[in-house]
């Protein structure tokens, strides 16, 4: 069994990673959503890019270190004059540009476990 834990697991992980910080991001968005009219509320987002490449040179441990740094309020602006920084067509297209992650994800993750299927079958 440990073998094909070794063949498997890291695939996996990849891709249980990757949605999850896709998820996050999709909260933290709707978060933002939701208090577009909260005076002084300050945007949240989670950069991406800079998550998923430190990311995969990390370990399990310092996953959470990642998050962290990786979340970040954008305090430097404000867009109304009672300090919510929120833009609404911002926020729709990065819940959109989220979704499309989660789908390409998603997607990756099913013709993964085609491939271990055809692999296991023998290619029939």
């Amino acid at each position: 069994m440990q073998i094909l834990d070794n063949l498997i697991s890291p695939g996996i992980a990849e891709l249980q990673s990757a949605l999850g910080r896709a998820t996050h991001r999709q909260s933290m968005l709707m978060n933002n959503l939701a208090n577009v009219n909260v005076p002084g509320y300050k945007r949240k987002d989670i950069d991406f890019h800079t998550m998923l490449e430190s990311a995969k040179h990390s370990t399990q441990v310092k996953q959470m270190a990642i998050d962290d740094a990786a979340q970040r309020r954008s305090d430097q602006t404000s867009i109304r004059l009672d300090g919510n920084n929120v833009d609404l067509e911002r926020e729709v297209a990065s819940v959109t540009e989220t979704e499309m992650f989660y789908q390409a994800v998603t997607d990756l993750t099913a013709g993964y476990f085609q491939g271990l299927k055809s692999v296991i079958r023998e290619g029939k």
